[in-house]
């Protein structure tokens, strides 16, 4: 994870959404355990109570479980349902504009398709 955070939203809440990013990279994977609310607090300098509270949003929206006495684990299923709720929010928010983009700028399918495929090669040979 980053150790920097941004003053555009609260640190639990941008803890949250790195440990989402993990789920969805598969840098965590549904049964996974996350790391200790101490060590997370020690390591990026910030109060226990602020990682416990990025934690419980994860528990509360059903992607983490706490086992007593043992910690707090990926739910099966959490990567999918991760996956739904941003498809969603990607075409209810960044596409409309993503797409008003490429129509003012008249672009086609083939034009982002060879874009898309030249920056990949670029990316290949750094």
């Amino acid at each position: 994870m980053d150790r920097e955070w941004n003053d555009s939203q609260p640190i639990y809440r941008q803890l949250r959404d790195r440990v989402v990013a993990m789920i969805l990279d598969g840098v965590l994977k549904e049964g996974d355990p996350l790391p200790s609310v101490r060590n997370v607090a020690a390591e990026y300098r910030v109060n226990p109570l602020t990682v416990l509270k990025g934690y419980q949003q994860l528990v509360d929206e059903g992607l983490v479980e706490t086992k007593r006495g043992r910690g707090m684990f990926i739910n099966d299923g959490a990567r999918s349902l991760l996956l739904q709720g941003e498809r969603q929010k990607f075409l209810a928010e960044e596409w409309p504009r993503m797409y008003a983009t490429i129509q003012r700028l008249g672009l086609n399918a083939e034009d982002l398709l060879n874009g898309a495929t030249r920056r990949s090669k670029s990316k290949a040979k750094e």
